[in-house]
């Protein structure tokens, strides 16, 4: 297991983590069985917006002696009173689905306390109209929520809540369907994403990753968009590759479904390459690197798609990107144009130029 560190709350967190949307189907003694296993095997990150109440006394049951090993994200808005999920936006209803969940999570605090399903900019008046927000700054004051999270699918209600909130981590829809428009939750046209990709590199705030197969729609020819079908290992290191993305959050309900997720880590580098997409990539994101390292290996040695992160980063005013750079043992002015990148590009960027502007850019900083 990798970890990344959220440079907010310095909290060290597993690449992959857990999400736990049908886990209760498993039934208590399996999913507590694989449940140890991802924890044995370095996944101490665990989403709880859970398809089901019977869940919380599952991860209760697998995690209590461990606790504070962990982390949990706790969604305020997704409501279990009833047992099985709904979404509220009701205060008191929240105040008793949050007692319920750590009463049966065995736990007494929350590690992210999380702004729950805002995908319309009248679901965040609404919750701080009524009193929803700050029912989770109390509980923050108190230590019972140690870190404020966000969910949304829709990056300008993302962006307006970033203003107005104190927020240390995201969590957001991450798949190459949805970044180029494809896909039931593709909200938001690339830039937009985009915009949001980097400015949480900016401020420092982590991204952890729900749907990263797009809903399965990427791992089936039949229903991708880009008419073949991606490795869930391809989705994986796709997230992982976008800007200030912590940890990716796919499902699992058996232990050899854990153990096919940890696989990940046994993969070829060639087998990680998702620039298949590139082939039908929209023209908006034609021309511009997604940072897939396909033009790999550079004859020099650069790593073009790091450099090219850092350059976007910096353009956004990033200004930890520039540091990130500069420190590189290899950057664009060590490029010789041999064009080696600009042939193997799928997205068409004529990468020996941009590593000309790169260096002209930074360059001038320095003066």
């Amino acid at each position: 297991m990798k970890y990344r560190e959220n440079r907010r709350t310095h909290d060290r967190i597993s690449e992959i983590g857990l999400g736990s949307s049908y886990m209760y189907e498993a039934g208590m003694e399996e999913a507590v069985r694989a449940l140890r296993y991802a924890y044995e095997h370095g996944i101490n990150y665990y989403d709880l917006a859970a398809g089901d109440g019977s869940t919380f006394p599952i991860y209760g049951e697998a995690f209590h002696d461990v606790r504070k090993n962990i982390f949990y994200q706790i969604h305020f808005g997704a409501d279990y009173t009833n047992g099985t999920y709904g979404w509220s936006l009701d205060l008191n209803t929240i105040k008793k689905s949050v007692e319920k969940m750590l009463k049966e999570l065995r736990t007494d605090y929350i590690d992210y306390g999380f702004i729950h399903c805002q995908d319309e900019l009248s679901d965040w008046e609404t919750y701080k109209n009524n009193g929803i927000y700050d029912y989770i700054l109390e509980l923050k004051k108190k230590g019972i929520v140690r870190h404020i999270g966000l969910s949304s699918h829709t990056p300008s209600v993302i962006q307006k809540i970033l203003d107005e909130a104190d927020v240390d981590m995201l969590m957001f829809s991450v798949n190459p369907a949805y970044d180029y428009g494809q896909g039931e939750y593709a909200y938001g046209e690339n830039e937009e994403r985009l915009a949001v990709y980097r400015r949480c590199e900016k401020e420092g705030i982590g991204i952890t990753v729900m749907k990263p197969f797009s809903g399965g729609q990427l791992l089936d020819a039949k229903t991708s968009p880009f008419h073949t079908a991606l490795t869930p290992f391809q989705c994986i290191r796709y997230a992982l590759d976008r800007p200030a993305v912590l940890c990716v959050l796919p499902g699992a309900q058996s232990t050899d479904e854990v153990r096919t997720l940890l696989a990940y880590y046994d993969q070829k580098e060639e087998d990680l390459d998702y620039s298949v997409i590139g082939q039908y990539a929209p023209e908006d994101v034609s021309g511009k690197c997604v940072y897939c390292n396909h033009c790999k290996p550079c004859p020099m040695g650069l790593d073009v798609g790091l450099i090219n992160k850092y350059y976007d980063l910096a353009l956004a005013g990033d200004g930890m990107a520039v540091k990130h750079y500069l420190s590189l043992e290899k950057n664009a002015s060590d490029c010789i144009g041999c064009g080696h990148c600009d042939q193997r590009c799928p997205f068409s960027v004529k990468q020996s130029e941009r590593m000309q502007e790169i260096n002209a850019y930074f360059n001038g900083l320095q003066k």
